[in-house]
């Protein structure tokens, strides 16, 4: 699947969103409207003991400025012109999880952003920023390299915030700011999988380049997890309807089909093992080679069943708020436009209960393209019914 099929992926989101509005869920907390609520995790809880998750942008950077229709475009070509359309952001806006956990974030904890001087990385629409605002900020710098730059500034203006926000149209790495640090660096800056489109290095060159000693970055930690599903009927809907189309074989699209994770929203009745912790970062301390890493996984069967694909999803945490508070990606939550990625496995797992699928997976940005997610899977099943040891990868474009 390429960015521009996944930037459709996006504008279907919701619908699916408003479709699983109503799971339960573990731990939550009210909203200033009574009727929404938005999940948090406490501290010392069993799944941040367990390695489990519990939960359950407006980000961009630059358009490029010679525009060819056709060609040999990358991800990251399309990544930059499609921040410029309004789409994009009315998908991300209306992600209730989303959107309102940083608004919870901000107008539950003024104190922390009474007074401060507040950097927002990809800002979109300006809707981080008029959040700030509204909550107390000294001043807020708007940064935002696609052309929405220009809607952001008279969104802040309509709404009389001129005189506090500063919208800069640019990229991180080029512009300057008026000022020589900032107190507070937020940015909606997750990708699919938590990684694709490799924003996290922009927030990290910001916090490097102007966040005071002791500053704040929002959110400050994000988890990526891993789990096993049974997905039959759609690996055969995806991936073997090439063996045989209509009496002709396209074994060659499936070989490619199998290396590009699928991103969608998984049943959470999908799940066959309990789910595996594969990276914490604080953002607030990390580096930019810390978000290539290797990390292994053990998922255990809570059932006799058959596994078709892993899948992985993240968690976002701010931890300095009064109350610990964040969402989660994961199938057992509220669905998000980020959904979950999938990736899918050669072989059909025959998996009894208590069993374990035992192995490591390595994430890594691609040479070519930064923006992009190299994934190599190696995985082993040393079961009753099934005996088998392989490696597989991926390629997130």
């Amino acid at each position: 699947m390429d960015l521009r099929e996944k930037l459709e992926n996006r504008k279907s989101a919701i619908t699916r969103i408003d479709q699983q509005q109503n799971r339960t869920n573990k731990i939550r907390f009210e909203y200033e409207d009574d009727d929404d609520q938005v999940e948090i995790i406490e501290e010392g809880s069993t799944a941040a003991a367990t390695g489990s998750s519990n939960f359950e942008g407006d980000s961009a950077m630059c358009e490029p400025e010679d525009s060819t229709v056709g060609g040999d475009k990358t991800s990251a070509d399309y990544y930059f012109d499609s921040y410029s359309h309004f789409g994009i952001h009315e998908e991300m806006l209306k992600d209730s999880v989303r959107t309102k956990t940083y608004q919870n974030v901000i107008y539950k904890n003024p104190f922390l952003f009474k007074d401060k001087v507040v950097l927002d990385v990809g800002a979109g629409t300006g809707i981080l920023s008029l959040f700030c605002a509204k909550a107390g900020a000294k001043h807020v710098y708007a940064v935002e390299c696609s052309q929405m730059a220009d809607m952001a500034q008279e969104i802040v203006k309509t709404n009389g915030f001129s005189n506090v926000i500063t919208v800069l149209k640019g990229k991180i790495e080029e512009i300057e700011l008026p000022v020589a640090q900032v107190d507070i660096i937020i940015s909606e800056w997750m990708g699919y999988f938590l990684l694709y489109e490799n924003m996290l290095n922009t927030v990290l060159y910001a916090r490097d380049k102007w966040l005071v000693s002791n500053g704040l970055v929002l959110p400050d930690k994000a988890s990526l997890y891993l789990t096993a599903i049974e997905d039959a009927e759609y690996k055969d809907d995806k991936i073997e309807f090439w063996n045989n189309v209509f009496g002709f074989n396209m074994s060659c699209i499936r070989k490619q089909s199998m290396m590009e994770p699928l991103v969608d929203t998984v049943d959470q009745n999908q799940i066959v093992t309990n789910s595996q912790l594969l990276k914490t970062m604080d953002i607030s301390k990390m580096t930019a080679g810390d978000a290539s890493f290797t990390a292994p996984f053990k998922l255990v069967a809570e059932r006799d069943d058959y596994v078709h694909a892993l899948v992985a999803y993240f968690d976002v945490t701010f931890t300095k708020c009064h109350k610990l508070t964040g969402f989660s990606t994961g199938p057992k939550s509220r669905a998000t436009h980020w959904k979950q990625t999938v990736l899918y496995l050669e072989d059909v797992l025959t998996i009894c209960q208590g069993e374990a699928i035992i192995g490591n997976m390595t994430v890594s940005q691609n040479k070519k393209n930064p923006r992009d997610v190299d994934i190599t899977l190696k995985y082993s099943l040393n079961g009753l019914r099934c005996l088998i040891s392989r490696t597989q990868s991926y390629k997130m474009r």
